[in-house]
């Protein structure tokens, strides 16, 4: 990844997608939650201290170490077990059916081999499990689309592969995941990279 992506990039995305702004957004992505839960792309623990009280421990999926090392003052305020229990989401070190449901939130935009990636989640959620994500992905108006094409290039090269132009609903259904609920809308301007994604799909 270079020094870029191991030791700037972690910290410019605990700022741009850690703001207090968020916080309630993370919050409404996280209700519902309960058990055991995997989470994709844990970051910096932004999602720390917005857990459900129904969650009763967090597996988190992490590559980068710096993010990891960034997130040491949000763990030690956590009132659950969280644990680090792997590095990269398209190989998830679990056996089949081991968590109650499963959490992404800005992060399915990044991982490279997505339909891998949720087809893991599949795997090691059991069946019935939630799936809850807050993604940034392809706006609902082809105006803001066609500049999310033309900016998509420049993001995943500054932003650390993140994608400007994925439809996340579309992904996880492809996956064979079911949605539930979901509510795309305007989160931040510009509208291009402020198009937000919140929702919950069943395994």
């Amino acid at each position: 990844m270079g020094f870029y992506g191991e030791r700037i990039l972690p910290r410019l995305v605990d700022v741009t997608c850690g703001s207090a702004k968020l916080r309630p957004i993370r919050s409404w992505a996280c209700e519902g939650l309960t058990g055991h839960v995997v989470e994709l792309g844990f970051g910096s623990g932004a999602n720390v201290g917005v857990y459900p009280a129904a969650v009763t421990q967090v597996t988190a999926i992490e590559p980068s170490d710096a993010a990891w090392a960034m997130a040491a003052d949000r763990l030690a305020t956590a009132k659950i077990p969280i644990q680090r229990g792997g590095l990269d989401g398209a190989r998830i070190p679990f056996a089949d059916n081991t968590f109650d449901a499963a959490l992404s939130t800005f992060t399915l935009c990044t991982v490279p081999d997505l339909p891998t990636a949720l087809g893991e989640v599949r795997r090691v959620v059991k069946p019935g499990g939630a799936v809850h994500f807050l993604e940034h992905g392809l706006a609902p108006d082809e105006n803001v689309r066609r500049w999310q094409h033309r900016l998509d290039p420049i993001e995943q090269r500054v932003a650390g592969g993140c994608h400007l132009t994925r439809d996340i609903a579309a992904e996880l259904t492809r996956a064979g995941l079911v949605i539930i609920q979901s509510k795309q809308f305007y989160g931040a301007r510009p509208k291009s990279f402020g198009a937000l994604t919140v929702g919950v799909a069943q395994v």
